[in-house]
């Protein structure tokens, strides 16, 4: 029993020290830069020349243009909302074991309703396209780090690489091998 709770101690304060690593590393900051450029560019778009472009598109047509633009908003805000939340607890304005509650969590979105891309603004698909890129990225940043699962200690990739390394250096890829036994 006591092994069982120290087990688990443990996995909650390697959670910790994965969060903290991530948010203070140049991996989060080039995330960062990215989400809020990309948060910055919609935003742009959406008040801008986006406006103009779904006044092109017949009654039809521009309900799928709001709907598609109402997600793009809701993706960005979501994934921008976690990175300023990483950033926080960079900045030691909030307490890791905070971020991790629930409420500060991503949630897994749902398959994309099918569009005709060739009827709608190139503009808008790319925005469309790119913030379901970032927040799956976001996503899985969220449930890698906030897991209280073992993380795996063996590297498959490794392994195999060292077993490839070890038959060519026994001479498998050799092949005049053959003729020298």
């Amino acid at each position: 029993m006591r092994d069982a709770m120290h087990s688990a101690d443990s996995l909650r304060e390697e959670w910790k020290q994965r969060v903290t690593e991530f948010a203070g590393s140049e991996l989060f900051d080039r995330l960062f830069k990215e989400g809020m450029g990309l948060v910055e560019e919609a935003a742009s778009y959406l008040d801008g020349p986006g406006r103009v472009d779904s006044r092109k598109l017949n009654r039809e047509l521009a309900l799928v243009y709001a709907a598609e633009s109402m997600e793009v908003t809701t993706r960005l805000m979501q994934a921008a909302s976690w990175l300023v939340v990483q950033r926080a607890v960079r900045e030691k304005d909030m307490k890791v074991e905070e971020a991790g509650d629930e409420k500060y969590r991503l949630a897994r979105t749902g398959e994309p309703h099918p569009v005709d891309r060739s009827v709608m603004p190139a503009q808008l698909m790319s925005l469309v396209d790119r913030s379901r890129a970032l927040y799956e990225r976001v996503w899985r940043f969220d449930t890698t780090l906030y897991s209280e699962t073992p993380q795996p200690t063996e590297n498959n990739v490794m392994k195999q690489i060292d077993r490839l390394r070890q038959a060519a250096e026994g001479g498998a890829f050799d092949p005049l091998s053959v003729w020298r036994r």
